[in-house]
């Protein structure tokens, strides 16, 4: 009879159940693994060998021992080095080097030559899993037992070697359960750039403070050094915190893609994410054999900020499109097809022309109106039209400069920022923004006066508006109407949404 071990794989942003069976005879010698595995999967049995006799027991490979280990489901791609722990396990089982009982345990880790155990990605979606399917414990190395501590319903057992796992199964050496007070954990936090470090610059600031609360997307144009990249910086500082929920969503995100600290196992802060203007599309959107996250599910509930945003290669602003309106991305390859999520607000900076200073009062513009054209040609119409509100960014005057801070912006502006955001978590019942808007929302939260419909009017029949202008000018207005705490959309909120949406002629 072959032994069975219950380990796990993912799929996208879940977890999938693997059961190791493993089936020993002796005859000429042999370590085979069926079951898709990866290369890394295969390399697995010379880790497992070697990891055994280091650990004590005899090695498979100085008897002659066929070994065949099957990974099921077959048809699901088996992919790093996580399966060895259990695929020892299993061989033991089979040639009853050891006896425990393996029905309810999940069992990961990789192994070193010597035993011991490396830690693995994407802990604590198999401490989700193992609470989704009824485990009654999951075994993985100590270093995750923190990350995997977060779902409190599962026991989750650390372990630092292929021997303490054993001597723990059979009941020979006690582990305590990983516990996690999470009333005591705290980020590391780095100073965030303030937005009281910023002189002038009102209505870039008021903008952030709608950007903040609604989750609207924002185009800043300006000449350089004028503050477009500090000002987007210092919208991390206005940002709501995160709620568990959320947290735990970006959690596996990190997890899955191994930028998870060590010593932080929870994100407690909302992503600001910044790649440099070189990233192919893969790096953005995400991809890549197998599928990976890219920065834009990294940005999830967070910031993804387009510093030099024309200096982006075309394709890669294109494929923005789609996540921009539906908040994820599918990735679809030959072999895999993937869906995740990119709840993303887009902060982007751009120059007004290749030299920077076209209309530029002081400086003179050394640009071609053909360099000028094709500079700003890279920007699509669709693109530009998902965008929400739109700045210019102009120079500071010397006064303004060195004008006295005012105190407690800050906090007053996130004291906004809160409550706008909390109105929209009882209008929505959930974690959502006026961004997320569908439009039978829009229709029921969205409706306004007939001076306000006058005025949208015009701007669509002038062709200044297209329907989905339309529809995100009512979707700032509403965020404006937030932040004054206003149940109605006044004609004022109106106005102010429709100017920052107008001004995309600064580009």
């Amino acid at each position: 009879m072959p032994s069975k071990v219950f380990s796990a794989g993912i799929s996208g942003l879940e977890g999938k159940i693997i059961e190791i069976e493993v089936e020993t005879s002796y005859g000429l010698r042999r370590f085979e693994i069926v079951g898709l595995p990866d290369k890394a999967v295969e390399e697995s049995k010379e880790r497992v060998s070697l990891a055994i006799e280091n650990s004590g027991f005899e090695s498979p490979q100085k008897k002659p021992l066929k070994v065949l280990v099957s990974l099921a489901p077959a048809d699901l791609k088996k992919e790093g080095s996580l399966y060895d722990l259990p695929i020892a396990l299993g061989l033991l089982l089979a040639e009853k080097k050891i006896k425990f009982d393996p029905e309810k345990k999940l069992i990961l880790g990789e192994l070193a030559l010597d035993g011991s155990l490396r830690p693995i990605k994407g802990a604590i979606l198999f401490s989700i899993l193992a609470k989704e399917k009824n485990f009654s414990e999951i075994i993985l190395p100590k270093e995750n037992e923190i990350e995997a501590g977060l779902v409190k319903e599962v026991k989750v057992i650390g372990v630092e070697s292929l021997k303490e796992t054993v001597e723990y199964l059979e009941g020979r050496r006690e582990i305590l359960p990983a516990k996690l007070d999470l009333k005591n954990l705290r980020e590391k936090r780095e100073e965030k750039v303030s937005l009281t470090w910023i002189k002038g610059q009102e209505m870039a600031k008021r903008a952030l403070e709608i950007v903040a609360a609604g989750g609207h997307n924002l185009l800043m144009v300006g000449p350089p050094g004028a503050g477009k990249t500090l000002l987007a910086k210092a919208l991390s500082s206005i940002l709501p915190p995160l709620s568990f929920e959320e947290s735990l969503e970006l959690t596996k995100i990190y997890s899955l893609a191994g930028l998870l600290p060590k010593e932080n196992p929870l994100i407690l802060e909302r992503p600001f994410r910044a790649p440099h203007h070189s990233a192919s599309e893969v790096a953005l959107i995400g991809g890549g054999n197998p599928p990976r996250p890219g920065e834009i599910t990294l940005a999830h509930r967070g910031v993804l900020f387009l510093d030099e945003l024309p200096e982006f290669h075309r394709d890669v602003l294109e494929s923005l499109r789609q996540p921009l309106e539906e908040g994820m991305i599918n990735i679809s390859r030959a072999k895999h097809s993937l869906t995740l999520p990119a709840k993303f607000t887009l902060v982007a900076a751009s120059n007004p022309c290749p030299c920077g200073y076209f209309g530029d009062p002081e400086r003179e513009c050394k640009c071609t109106n053909s360099q000028i054209r094709m500079y700003q040609r890279k920007l699509s119409g669709p693109l530009i039209d998902r965008i929400d509100l739109f700045i210019h960014v102009p120079r500071l005057e010397y006064e303004k400069l060195i004008g006295e801070e005012r105190e407690n912006v800050v906090k007053e502006v996130k004291e906004r920022v809160k409550k706008a955001r909390e109105i929209q978590k009882r209008r929505f019942k959930k974690e959502k923004t006026n961004a997320e808007m569908e439009i039978p929302e829009i229709k029921k939260y969205c409706q306004i006066d007939q001076a306000s419909e006058k005025l949208l009017k015009e701007a669509v029949d002038s062709g200044k508006l297209s329907v989905r202008g339309y529809h995100r000018v009512l979707k700032v207005a509403r965020t404006i109407a937030d932040l004054e705490n206003s149940e109605k959309i006044l004609f004022s909120h109106l106005a102010e949404a429709l100017n920052y949406r107008l001004r995309q002629e600064i580009i």
